[in-house]
C-alpha cells in the first residue's frame, strides 16, 4: 500500500530561515520516523550545486542552490501539513496566502529532479487533421500547415470566425484524428 501511495505524493517547496535548512532537514526526517508518519513524508532534498572554488581551482565544492528553501515529496493532509508548518525553522509553504502548491513536471525538471519524460512520437505530416488536446485552443480541430521535428511544434490552420487562422502548438498538445 505504502507504493501506491507513494505514486500520489507531490513535490511541494518548504520556505525555512536562511542557514536553517539542513537543521530543518534533519528535524523533518526525524519527526516522521518518530511519529510513524512515513505513509505521508516520502523524501526531503535540500538542493545543492557543485562549483569550484575560486582560491582553489582544482577543488570542487558544494552549495545550497536555493538558500531558505527545502523540497518535500509528500502527500498533503492535516496531520502530514501541520507536521511541516509547525517544525522549527519552517516560515511556510510556497504558494499563494502559505498554502502548498505542488511542482509541475517541468518545474522539477528544471531543477533536475525528474529525468526528461519520454516524449510520444506524432505521426502527422502537413494536411492531417488533428483535435488539440489542451492549451488556448483546446477541443478545436486544425490541419497541419507545417511539422517542426526539431523543436516539437505543429503549425495548424485553424476556422475561427470563418477564416483560417494559424496556431503553434507543441507535438504534445494534439492528437490525429
Amino acid at each position: 500500500m505504502t507504493e501506491d501511495r507513494k505514486k500520489d505524493a507531490k513535490w511541494y517547496v518548504v520556505h525555512t530561515y536562511s542557514g536553517h535548512e539542513n537543521k530543518v532537514k534533519a528535524t523533518l526526517e526525524k519527526m516522521v520516523e518518530n511519529r510513524g508518519n512515513i505513509d505521508d513524508i516520502y523524501e526531503i532534498v535540500v538542493p545543492m550545486e557543485n562549483y569550484y572554488d575560486k582560491d582553489n581551482p582544482s577543488k570542487v565544492k558544494q552549495r545550497k542552490s536555493y538558500p531558505g528553501y527545502v523540497l518535500i515529496n509528500m502527500i498533503v493532509d492535516d496531520d502530514s501539513w501541520y507536521l511541516v508548518r509547525n517544525t522549527r525553522g519552517v516560515t511556510g509553504f510556497v504558494g499563494p496566502g502559505g498554502k502548498p502548491v505542488a511542482l509541475t513536471d517541468r518545474e522539477l525538471k528544471s531543477l533536475g529532479m525528474i529525468e526528461e519524460v519520454e516524449k510520444k512520437p506524432v505521426d502527422v505530416k502537413a494536411g492531417d487533421r488533428v483535435l488539440i488536446m489542451s492549451g488556448g485552443f483546446k477541443d478545436q480541430v486544425g490541419t497541419v500547415s507545417e511539422v517542426d521535428e526539431k523543436a516539437r511544434r505543429l503549425i495548424l490552420l485553424i476556422d475561427m470566425f470563418g477564416r483560417q487562422t494559424s496556431a503553434d502548438v507543441d507535438f504534445d498538445q494534439v492528437e490525429k484524428i
